[in-house]
């Protein structure tokens, strides 16, 4: 079930003529979207009107697949999915896309995002019972149908910027959820330079917050002497003379880069570009600063050129 929501880009009429020309077409539905309600984000009221089109049409099944437009599912991926899910009794089984990482600034920042987002979200955490830590990964979630409606339904979550992770921790405070990494599940969509990662990421990073200035501050700080510290003390050894700062943060620097190894393996990419970790630092806390200066302007988070939550 694909949910038109809206679109002016003849999304719902390429879905049509697709369903009508391949083999199986007979089992795609387009649904189209209705006016956006009032305190609805658009995202969670074109999700939650799929849902109700699949109650109707598919009333017995267990599991509900959300997935994103622009993911592109490798085959099996919902059997492991659903396999995960009944192995270990998730009620929320999600996988982080693998996403588009071709162009420059996609080399830059896209690996350096999985790598702050696992900060964020550690998954050995996440995926522990017994933690409350909770998070997931909107654009692939295999979500427990029963576990969904004790919750409340999608409306428990529905004015969330950052719905995946709102949802996990819904979901976890009755149950088992589960977030993971596969390269079989992949985002098509590439990003306009460093414009389209910069609006990725400021329309949400206030809100990871929770628009709150003292966090925001404390953040900011912690990145600037966390990432930008070191490179900058050892940089400016020629100035300040200090051979003793300049070692310490330069052995701070080397364990920087090697704890970004991982993510630069996941996107196959070469290990010299570790050491360039802070810069990306250093745009990530620029568009964390921008987001709140568009929220503090009373323009809230947009994406896609349209209003994801109420502005201040």
């Amino acid at each position: 079930m694909l949910v038109d929501d809206s679109s002016n880009d003849g999304t719902g009429d390429a879905a049509r003529s697709l369903a009508s020309r391949h083999p199986r077409g007979a089992r795609l539905t387009v649904v189209m979207g209705s006016p956006l309600p009032q305190g609805w984000a658009g995202k969670m009221w074109a999700v939650a009107t799929g849902i109700r089109h699949a109650d109707t049409a598919h009333p017995g099944a267990i599991y509900l697949w959300l997935t994103d437009a622009d993911i592109a599912h490798a085959p099996g991926v919902l059997r492991a999915l659903v396999a995960k899910a009944e192995a270990g009794r998730h009620d929320l089984t999600s996988v982080m896309a693998m996403l588009h990482c071709r162009s420059p600034w996609e080399r830059l920042l896209i690996p350096a995002f999985v790598y702050f987002f696992q900060k964020l979200y550690p998954f050995p955490r996440v995926n522990d019972p017994r933690d409350a830590m909770a998070g997931a990964a909107g654009g692939c979630m295999l979500v427990r149908r029963a576990a969904l409606k004790a919750v409340g339904g999608i409306e428990k979550i529905k004015s969330a910027v950052i719905d995946d992770c709102a949802l996990g921790r819904e979901l976890k405070r009755n149950g088992a959820i589960w977030l993971g990494l596969s390269r079989d599940v992949r985002s098509v969509r590439p990003y306009d330079g460093l414009a389209g990662i910069w609006q990725m990421v400021a329309r949400s990073a206030y809100d990871q917050l929770d628009y709150n200035p003292l966090m925001l501050l404390g953040t900011a700080a912690g990145m600037a002497i966390a990432y930008l510290a070191p490179p900058l003390l050892v940089l400016s050894l020629p100035w300040h003379g200090n051979f003793v700062a300049s070692l310490i943060a330069g052995a701070a620097w080397a364990l920087m880069a090697w704890s970004y190894g991982p993510a630069l393996l996941l996107y196959r990419l070469p290990p010299w570009q570790a050491p360039l970790l802070p810069a990306a630092g250093l745009l990530y806390n620029l568009m964390t600063l921008d987001s709140a200066l568009a929220y503090y302007r009373g323009r809230g988070a947009y994406w896609k050129g349209r209003a994801q939550a109420p502005s201040r």
